[in-house]
Parts: C-alpha cells; structure tokens; sequence
C-alpha cells in the first residue's frame, strides 16, 4: 500500500453533530463505498486492489464508520512499521464532515493500538488543510516538518505530524 498519507480535504470548524453511531472494522463489503468516498475526495484515489490488500493484514488498521445498519462515512487506515502506527488516510465523505467523524476513528485507533507497544502515531497532511491539521493538534499530534511536493496531483507540501504513543491526558481527548 502507497503512504500517501492524504487526511480528507475538509476545512471548517469544530464538529456540530453527533459522531457516528458505530466505528469498527472495515470488511471486504465495505470496499465498494470507501472507493466512493475516494472518488469524492481525491484526485488520485486508491484502487480496490489495494484498499482489498490492506485488510486483515497484520500489522493494520483499518476502520470505517458507520451509520445505519451499513452506510460507510468515513474511514482509517494505519499501518504499523517497526514500532510507530502510520496513518496512511483519514476521509469523510463531503456531506458528513464536521460531524466528529474524523475524531471519533482517531480515538478508536488510539484505543486499539493502546493494547500493542508502541513509540507513537505519524501522519502526512496537506499543508492547506487547517480543519484536519486543527484536528491533529487537538488530539496530540505535533508538527515535525514539511514534506514539499509530497501530493502528485498538484504538488503540495505535506505537513508532518507526530504524536507519543502513550498521551499524558486521553482523559482530556473529546470522544
């Protein structure tokens, strides 16, 4: 898998609807409509073989939230290299941002990479996008450099953000 490390392209706000009824897991079913939110959202989307290949691989993971009984809203990937969890993407589709869907995948994979020793979470995000990098912040992450021309499809900058694997105050992390 590619570490575009591509975060959503959403701006705005803090979020002003109830998070996601229900973030677990992403399955082969749920494929067809997270390549739908990176259709919508990316300029170079992944390809099915490759969202396929990550799942169930170890050493990922890989979560969709949910609403309803089945409707993909957004989702995560992370994969861990070495002793560090790199947050490959994060996406929401347009019509569900600033909803605390972004938020809520971040805290679920902080509690199920809690359970395997780690250094920390390292992520890439467009230099434009200040709602996410906002996000970033507010749940840890600190800025540790610039990756320019890191995105293909127009050449932006990345800003790269780091995050210990072990937070002084989860307590103090909205959910």
């Amino acid at each position: 898998m590619m570490a575009r490390g591509r975060h959503g392209t959403g701006r705005g706000d803090a979020p002003t609807q109830e998070p996601p009824s229900k973030v677990r897991p992403m399955r082969a079913r749920d494929v067809q409509q997270v390549l739908g939110i990176e259709q919508q959202i990316s300029a170079t989307p992944w390809p099915r073989h490759m969202l396929l290949s990550e799942l169930g691989r170890p050493g990922t993971i890989d979560l969709v939230a949910v609403e309803g009984a089945a409707e993909v809203t957004g989702y995560l990937l992370a994969s861990r290299y070495a002793d560090v969890w790199h947050v490959l993407n994060v996406a929401v589709r347009p019509d569900r941002r600033r909803r605390g869907i972004g938020r809520t995948m971040m805290v679920e994979l902080f509690d199920r990479a809690a359970g395997k020793p780690h250094l920390g979470f390292t992520l890439e995000v467009r230099v434009s996008n200040a709602g996410a990098i906002r996000l970033y912040r507010e749940l840890g992450f600190a800025d540790h450099g610039v990756r320019p021309g890191y995105y293909s499809d127009n050449n932006e900058d990345a800003l790269i953000m780091w995050r210990s694997g072990v937070p002084d105050d989860m307590h103090g992390i909205a959910r």
